[in-house]
């Protein structure tokens, strides 16, 4: 046990939190209208690992952090051939920076729904999250990520390439 965490949870958060970490340094890159290469590749490797190691955990049915990690997986795709196999030119800009914002984002969800169901002061406003201060907490960060996102694909320009 690592901080009383199973050796692959551990990893996974710290996989996560690593993700979340670059992933904070690539929206700053967007929106200062700056390559961050070593960032983007460290983002993009980390947050395709967090969905991945999410599968590596027992399960009996599927849940909903399956689906999120599926639909980050293919998120992800979509960014890494806009960002290498298309070199984000014309709209795959575009496509490039919403699609790294939607894993981010997803990142950010997961992480929020793990600190309502593990922090006890949280867990406590909302036990099964679906009471109103978790509804608040995810909408409020998903209406952030749109601001940031919308922001990010106007300043994000090619001369900066």
């Amino acid at each position: 046990m690592i901080f009383g965490m199973t050796p692959l949870t551990f990893i996974h958060v710290a996989i996560s939190l690593l993700a979340i970490l670059s992933g904070v340094a690539v929206l700053f890159g967007l929106l200062g209208s700056k390559r961050t290469d070593g960032w983007t590749a460290f983002f993009l490797a980390t947050t395709v690992l967090t969905s991945v190691t999410g599968y590596f955990f027992p399960f009996h049915k599927l849940l909903p952090s399956h689906i999120i990690g599926a639909i980050s997986l293919v998120v992800l795709a979509i960014a890494t051939i806009a960002r290498y196999s298309k070199q984000m030119a014309g709209s795959w800009r575009n496509i490039y920076v919403i699609s790294a914002m939607i894993a981010f984002y997803l990142n950010v969800f997961v992480l929020i729904a793990q600190a309502f169901m593990k922090a006890p002061a949280l867990h406590t406003l909302a036990p099964t999250q679906s009471e109103p201060p978790f509804l608040v907490a995810q909408s409020v960060v998903m209406v952030v990520f749109i601001v940031l996102t919308v922001f990010a694909v106007k300043r994000f320009r090619l001369w900066s390439l």
